[in-house]
Parts: C-alpha cells; structure tokens; sequence
C-alpha cells in the first residue's frame, strides 16, 4: 500500500504542478472545476445520497452554477468581483464550519435534515473554494498568479508532510479524538511550521518583497489553520457516514475528496489575505 501510495503522489504532484504553472486562467478553472466537482460527488455520497440519479442530478446544478458564475463574470467586463465575494463566502462558511466540529453530533443522524444541511454545506465548500482558485491564479492586481496559487497549494502539502512527521515523531496529545484519532496538537505544530516556513522561503519567487514577507507569513498561517479544519471536516463527515475514505479513486489515496479536503478550506482563507494585504 505504502509503495501504490507513493506511485500515486508522484503521479499526482507533477500533473498538479504543470497545470498550475503552465494552464492559462481559463483553462485552469476547468480543469480545477472538473476535479472540485469529482469531490463534490463523494461528498454527496458521504451526505447520504446513494441514488446515482440524484447525485448527478446535484452535480449538475453544482456545475451549472459554476457556468452562471463564469458567465456573469465575463458579461461585467471579465471583473473577478462575484470570485472575490464567492471567496469571501467561503472563509465564512469554514469559520462556521470550526464551530460545527466542536459539535460533533450536529447533523449526525442520517435522516433529510441531516442530508440537507450536508449537501448546502457541500456546495459551501466547493464553489467558493474553486472560485478562490481562480482569483489566485488570475491575480487581477499583480503579476506570477500561477506561482501564487502554486505556493497556496505547497503550504497545504508542506502542512500535511509537517504534520505528518512531527505527529509520528513528538505525537502525544490528541487534537480532536472522536473526529480523528491519529491526528495531535504536535502535529499540527509541526504543521504551521513547515506551512508558513514554505510561505516565506517562496513568496519571492510569487513577487513579494521583503516587507510583506511577514504579511505572507500570517496569511500562511491562517491558510494552515484553515487547512486543518477543512481536513478535520472531512473526517467528521466520513465518521458520521460509516466509511474510511471518501472514494476509491486514487490507488492508495482513498477519493479526491481525500486529497482536496485541505484545500478546500485552505484557498479561500489565502485568497482572502492576498486581497486583504495585496501582495
């Protein structure tokens, strides 16, 4: 498994990086669309939604809107205004979304009520997350967008390697026990470590000066954070659902879902400082 796991992300982390560096913004929202979407439709499974009919029946309206959005972003003047609020919408969805963990029965039981407020909270995360990845690789004030979403992508993997070693090494404390057993407060330290010294190691090459460099480094630690949350989301949503992993998908990754859950949390929060502090 170790071995299949390890193929896989050095399949994955290559493809990810080239279309990052290489797609112009237009393509990149189509093709980011198309796996947000992929995830979209584990989440729905992991709603409650087993009927095949019914969930691409939601995907679809999940797509169409990404259309709508598309669409009124060109006719006023290709502006990234209504990505901006959609990224906006989003930090606040996951600040909520902080809030549900620390209620862990909220939404548990698998009954309508529960499988709509799951299925809003899909959407929550979804569009706004995708829609913060355009903004960033758009970079409608600046220049390199393609490095600055790569960076907001290397502080997410950068957090979860961090995590992950500082977890196995100085591991004792557990950080949320009935959502995610494994995962512990020194993990998560080695995790803001190793985001935000990625984040301020690379920020130049994205075009930040010396002086915002510590404004780089706030929004890396936020973005980390975030991360975390929309991991620990994830894990919630699987522990209500009965399954390990969201998908089968990705040979030894489990779904896509599995492997965005950070980042779906993470974007809008990066999106949001980069606006915030314009760098």
């Amino acid at each position: 498994m170790t071995r299949t796991r390890i193929l896989a992300a050095l399949l994955m982390a290559p493809t990810a990086i080239a279309a990052v560096l290489l797609l112009n913004t237009p393509w990149m929202a189509a093709v980011s669309a198309i796996v947000f979407l992929a995830a979209l439709w584990e989440w729905l499974r992991l709603a409650g939604i087993e009927d095949t009919l019914a969930r691409t029946a939601l995907l679809l309206l999940n797509l169409l809107l990404m259309v709508a959005i598309v669409w009124a972003s060109a006719t006023g003047g290709g502006s990234l205004v209504l990505l901006k609020m959609l990224a906006m919408i989003g930090v606040v969805w996951w600040l909520a979304a902080t809030l549900w963990l620390r209620r862990y029965t909220f939404a548990a039981a698998h009954d309508a009520r529960a499988r709509i407020v799951k299925l809003s909270a899909g959407t929550l995360a979804v569009i706004p997350a995708w829609a913060a990845l355009c903004v960033i690789h758009a970079n409608e004030d600046g220049a390199f967008g393609n490095r600055w979403l790569l960076l907001a992508l290397a502080i997410v993997w950068a957090t979860d390697t961090g995590a992950y070693f500082a977890g196995r090494r100085f591991g004792k404390r557990k950080l949320a026990p009935r959502i995610s057993p494994n995962k512990t407060v020194e993990g998560l330290i080695g995790g803001v470590i190793a985001g935000v010294v990625v984040a301020v190691a690379f920020a130049p090459l994205a075009g930040a000066t010396a002086g915002q460099l510590p404004l780089v480094a706030l929004v890396a630690l936020l973005t980390v954070l975030a991360s975390v949350v929309g991991d620990l989301f994830e894990s919630l949503l699987k522990r209500h659902a009965g399954a390990k992993d969201s998908g089968t998908l990705i040979p030894g990754h489990g779904g896509v879902l599995d492997r965005i859950d950070s980042v779906l949390a993470a974007l809008p929060v990066f999106a949001f400082g980069q606006i915030w502090f314009g760098f």
